[in-house]
């Protein structure tokens, strides 16, 4: 049933869409949310630094959203400006969702019905290629033994989609959903890494404290993806490769970081020595460079992070991708 019940003060769902020049996607979004058939939601908008602000005129266009602008004079990047936004929302369940990211009219709805089941959890979408609704943009994050991180049918026909609701380690924040008090608990994303992984890293902190997650097949949502970034970028590359050593370093838990190290090692040397034969070799052996810069840090974290686990060694390792072979694989998908 849709749901027109909307409380100014105290809304369900806290919507925080970042905005970073990325007016090209403003109306669609926008237009998909006030499509949605569960209405009791508000909208944080937050210009992270742009240098073309959102338009006021397509903001105009949709009165009925409820939307509250947040700027900021510089770009803080995924991690912070998300935490900023966050810390303005008044919904019982903060969403994330990128500006380049369109839900179906009964994204929430779903949404909706599956808090209904799992009251104390997370949530993940299933993404959609935005220019072909034919071919998955992703369900979840995968995270292998090894530390390395993939979305799970990134590329593939929709016909290899998972089809039913599952338990799984990490949401895709490009349309992720949090309980307010899970997200302030583990401290929201760490600002450190400005972008990239972030998702992975708190997604893993949450499971740590206990909150589990799940895949919702039927909360769909259309993904331009890289909507302010070019996807095989120097930035993406640096941010993404010196996250995830940080993400391993500071998540994985007892024994599994111990058996796992090598071979996390081993991993991060492979990029290394492949990328000495491709273009992103400087921003490569530079993602390396700054995570090894950043491991005491990294290791005070973990011992925090650690110090506040709530759920078994097992529980985390039954959540991991642990076929030696996934990582070429999913290579494959395209």
């Amino acid at each position: 049933m849709p749901n027109t019940r909307y409380t100014m003060t105290s809304p369900f769902f806290s919507i925080i869409v970042l905005y970073w020049n990325s007016g090209k996607y403003l109306a669609e979004n926008l237009s998909a949310l006030a499509a949605q058939t569960w209405q009791d939601f508000e909208v944080i908008l937050l210009d992270n630094g742009s240098q073309q602000p959102p338009d006021q005129n397509i903001l105009a266009q949709f009165p009925e959203l409820h939307l509250r602008q947040i700027a900021s004079e510089k770009n803080l990047g995924f991690a912070a400006g998300n935490n900023l936004a966050a810390r303005s929302a008044r919904g019982e369940y903060s969403v994330l969702l990128n500006v380049d990211a369109f839900p179906q009219p009964d994204w929430l709805e779903q949404v909706h019905a599956a808090i209904r089941r799992h009251p104390n959890a997370f949530f993940a979408s299933r993404l959609l290629m935005a220019d072909d609704p034919q071919r998955l943009d992703g369900e979840w994050n995968v995270v292998h033994a090894t530390g390395l991180v993939w979305r799970r049918s990134h590329g593939r026909k929709l016909s290899a989609a998972w089809p039913q609701e599952r338990h799984v380690l990490s949401a895709c924040a490009a349309a992720g959903v949090y309980p307010r008090e899970a997200f302030t608990a583990a401290g929201g994303f760490d600002e450190d890494f400005f972008a990239y992984m972030e998702d992975v890293d708190l997604d893993f902190r949450l499971q740590l404290l206990g909150y589990p997650c799940y895949y919702l097949p039927q909360a769909v949502v259309r993904h331009a993806g890289s909507g302010s970034t070019s996807p095989r970028s120097d930035l993406v590359i640096f941010y993404g490769h010196r996250n995830l050593v940080w993400t391993f370093i500071k998540d994985m838990p007892g024994w599994l970081f111990w058996a796992m190290l090598l071979p996390h090692l081993l991993v991060n040397l492979l990029y290394l020595i492949v990328a000495l034969f491709l273009p992103m070799r400087k921003a490569m052996y530079g993602a390396k460079w700054e995570a090894l810069k950043g491991l005491p840090k990294a290791w005070k974290k973990r011992k925090e992070v650690q110090s506040q686990r709530k759920v078994s060694v097992g529980t985390i390792a039954g959540l991991l991708e642990w076929n030696p072979f996934a990582p070429l694989i999913k290579l494959t998908y395209r």
